[in-house]
C-alpha cells in the first residue's frame, strides 16, 4: 500500500499541514498550550503507529478523530480523579480513632459547657472569642458599660475553666 503514510517524508508533509490546524483545534477545546501540544505530538505519535494503515487522504481525519479522543479521555479521567477525591476523608493524618473520639467527645463538652453559661455570659464571650470583638465593640453592641463586659467575661471563664477541670 503505497498510499500509506509511512515515508518520512509524507509524514512531514502531513505534520507540516496539519500539525497547526489540530493544535488549535484542541488548544480551543482545553484552553492550555502545553496541554494542547502534548495532545497533538500524541495524535501524531498514533499515526506513525497505525502509518501502514492510514492512508494520506484520510490522515486528516484520523488525526483529527483521536486528537480530540485523546482530549475526551483526559476530560474523563479528570472528572474520576475529581470525584475520587472528593470522596476521601477531609483530613487525613496519623491520628488515631481513639484520639479522634476523645477529641469529638471533648468538643462536645465544651459547647455544653458554652451552652450552660448565663445568656448575658456566652453573648459576651462568643462576640470576644468567635467573632473576635474588643470590649468596647462588645459594650456598644449590648448597650454596656467595659466594666460590665469585663465582669461578664471573667465569670465565664471562671465557669468554663471550672466545668473543662472537671473532663
Amino acid at each position: 500500500m503505497a498510499d500509506n503514510v509511512c515515508s518520512e517524508t509524507t509524514f512531514n508533509k502531513i505534520y507540516a499541514q496539519w500539525g497547526k490546524p489540530i493544535y488549535n483545534f484542541i488548544y480551543f477545546k482545553c484552553g492550555n498550550e502545553d496541554q494542547a501540544n502534548d495532545l497533538v505530538q500524541e495524535a501524531f505519535i498514533k499515526l506513525w503507529q497505525h502509518c501502514t494503515k492510514v492512508t494520506q487522504d484520510k490522515a486528516k481525519s484520523f488525526l483529527y478523530t483521536v486528537a480530540n479522543n485523546l482530549f475526551l479521555n483526559e476530560v474523563a479521567h479528570r472528572k474520576v480523579v475529581l470525584k475520587h477525591a472528593q470522596l476521601q476523608p477531609r483530613k487525613v493524618d496519623g491520628q488515631s480513632p481513639e484520639y479522634l473520639l476523645e477529641e469529638k467527645q471533648y468538643q462536645q463538652k465544651l459547647q455544653n459547657a458554652i451552652a450552660n453559661l448565663t445568656e448575658a455570659q456566652r453573648t459576651a464571650f462568643l462576640l470576644n472569642r468567635i467573632e473576635g470583638k474588643k470590649y468596647t465593640e462588645i459594650a456598644d453592641i449590648l448597650d454596656i458599660s467595659i466594666k460590665a463586659v469585663e465582669k461578664r467575661m471573667s465569670q465565664a471563664l471562671a465557669a468554663l475553666r471550672k466545668e473543662i477541670e472537671e473532663l
